[in-house]
């Protein structure tokens, strides 16, 4: 569907399609025109002036923290398998997956 206002072309089929989903007779008619409404934010927002302003995929910077490694005591074997659903020879037993 072809929105004369904006331009914006929209196969709904075809994104239910991709989308895997079932649309209802309803939903075939007002999806369009939400679909539309969405994209003319997009065009709003290509009006901004950005210039001088650097790219960014956060708001905020994001740093790493990441905490320092400190030596501790290592769990003995038991403990470390207590939760193992199987295991032979203080190991862990999973199902083969490659032949």
């Amino acid at each position: 569907m072809k929105d004369k206002k904006s331009g914006h072309h929209i196969n709904i089929e075809n994104i239910a399609t991709l989308a895997r989903i079932y649309l209802t007779d309803q939903e075939r008619q007002e999806l369009p025109k939400s679909l539309d409404e969405i994209l003319g934010y997009f065009d709003e927002l290509g009006t901004a002036n950005v210039e001088g302003i650097e790219p960014s995929a956060h708001a905020f910077p994001l740093y790493d923290i990441i905490r320092e490694d400190e030596v501790g005591t290592p769990f003995d074997v038991k403990t470390a398998l207590q939760n193992a659903p199987q295991r032979r020879n203080d190991q862990i037993i999973v199902p083969k997956v490659v032949e």
